[in-house]
């Protein structure tokens, strides 16, 4: 980095609603660049060199005071990983995904984010792999594009955007406030915790995230339309009055009800939304997690026609994008302890910490304990991973109007997987959809063992009957 960003330090507390995400070995979010021209090492490296300048996100390492509160810190960080791979085939990519989310982070000496180049001469892949706690995707697409236009003019100079302010208690809209039952609620949880709070540290994340990759295997199945397909759509679905998020919602909610059968969980769908521009202090594109969601029940009604259903999904969802309901578990985490939120992942994951771990004794032993924290899982219904609370869950990034030339390079398409804040085994699949270079790119990951990849196969063919046919 140069030497004006070098010296420029930055603390700050980890706010409420990232620390969720601490030492979640699942909380990846995931933007892949295909890209069609020559790109090398050392232009990836310079181009990475100037996002890093540009994003404070990239220049921040966490750090815990003696009271186990996590600060962002640029002082002291250590260089952002880049790796190159040779392109073997088309799907090589998601090969090396897979065995990069195996790896734990370095929270406390480098920004948590890789850079892997699975790279040819014609075309590559360029994974860029950052754990949540930093990012939403929105940023990971912001920061593609970034990447792109300093891949493509290597002496252009940087713009160092604002610092972003995170979404805690003094930047929410103004019309958003805290139902005082739930507040009382809250309190007392604190309370309990707060009699008897155990903490965690890095030893206990890498011991958690091996039990997590050793138990679970995440699969992934890409849906990349063509331009005339995804132009097709974008007509129909303007024509049928919904919006192309809609469509792709209904289609596969549809599709599974079609396939799998009329089972309860199915009918729950949490579609996500881009919390940026509904903040007092706008996140603009920066990196940081400004995301939200609303979870709506529909049941697909085979009586109608599908683009019926889209209707009726789309007036379902439009009634629900407003600041209170987007806002409403965000601001409920903002009065949460931060420490219980930082557990949930070692109370869901603890018993797979196997016995011979010197973790396995306090990481067992907690995760069966019964609490605070185990009893919001109950509520929340996500206190046993044998079956999926929810059918779908959707992250629509929607259309990028990103250039596609820059230099002598051509940006084919984004990919996105927008990771999760919970065990990927907890919802049937996660959609992951964008649009950018005038192509739709859908990508469906799930759990292997929650759905057979065969019928996957054919929800996602149903899915596309129901678009495109």
């Amino acid at each position: 980095m140069s030497e004006t960003i070098k010296v420029k330090k930055y603390e700050r507390k980890v706010s409420p609603l990232e620390r969720m995400f601490t030492r979640s070995p699942y909380a990846i979010v995931t933007m892949v660049a295909r890209i069609k021209g020559i790109i090398s090492e050392s232009s990836l490296k310079d181009a990475v060199n100037k996002v890093q300048q540009r994003h404070l996100n990239l220049r921040i390492r966490i750090q815990e005071d003696e009271d186990h509160i996590p600060w962002f810190t640029s002082e002291g960080i250590k260089d952002i990983s880049i790796e190159i791979v040779t392109r073997k085939s088309d799907e090589h990519w998601i090969e090396v995904f897979h065995e990069a989310c195996k790896v734990p982070f370095d929270f406390e000496e480098r920004p948590p984010i890789r850079f892997i180049l699975v790279q040819s001469t014609q075309i590559s892949e360029l994974i860029v792999l950052c754990h949540h706690i930093i990012c939403d995707g929105m940023s990971l697409a912001y920061l593609a594009r970034d990447l792109m236009v300093h891949l493509g003019d290597p002496t252009r100079e940087v713009e160092v955007l604002p610092d972003p302010v995170p979404i805690d208690k003094d930047n929410l809209p103004k019309n958003v406030s805290i139902n005082p039952i739930v507040k009382f609620f809250i309190n007392r949880m604190n309370r309990k915790w707060t009699k008897n709070p155990i903490f965690f540290d890095h030893e206990d994340y890498k011991a958690l995230n091996e039990a997590y990759w050793k138990n679970y295997k995440h699969e992934m199945l890409p849906v990349e339309l063509s331009e005339a397909e995804t132009s097709a759509l974008v007509d129909r679905c303007r024509k049928e009055g919904v919006s192309v998020n809609t469509a792709l919602t209904t289609a596969f909610v549809g599709a599974q009800y079609l396939i799998q059968g009329d089972k309860p969980y199915l009918s729950s769908i949490i579609i996500a939304g881009n919390m940026r521009d509904r903040l007092p202090s706008p996140a603009g594109e920066a990196m940081g997690y400004f995301a939200g969601g609303v979870t709506l029940k529909y049941k697909y009604n085979q009586k109608i026609s599908f683009w019926e259903n889209a209707r009726k999904v789309h007036q379902k969802a439009e009634q629900l994008y407003t600041n209170k309901n987007l806002f409403k578990e965000p601001l409920n985490w903002c009065y949460l302890e931060p420490a219980i939120m930082e557990s949930l992942s070692f109370k869901i994951l603890g018993s797979f910490i196997p016995s011979d771990s010197p973790r396995h004794g306090k990481l067992s032993t907690f995760s069966k304990q019964k609490d605070v924290v185990s009893s919001a899982l109950k509520r929340g219904n996500i206190d046993s991973l044998d079956t999926p609370s929810l059918g779908t869950a959707v992250s629509n990034l929607t259309r990028l109007d990103f250039p596609r030339m820059y230099g002598s390079l051509e940006l084919d398409r984004l990919i996105f997987n927008p990771g999760a804040g919970f065990p990927l085994v907890t919802v049937t699949f996660n959609l992951g959809a964008v649009t950018c270079a005038g192509k739709l790119s859908v990508l469906i990951e799930y759990a292997e063992g929650t759905i057979e990849s065969t019928t996957l196969e054919k929800i996602k063919e149903k899915a596309l009957d129901f678009l495109l046919k």
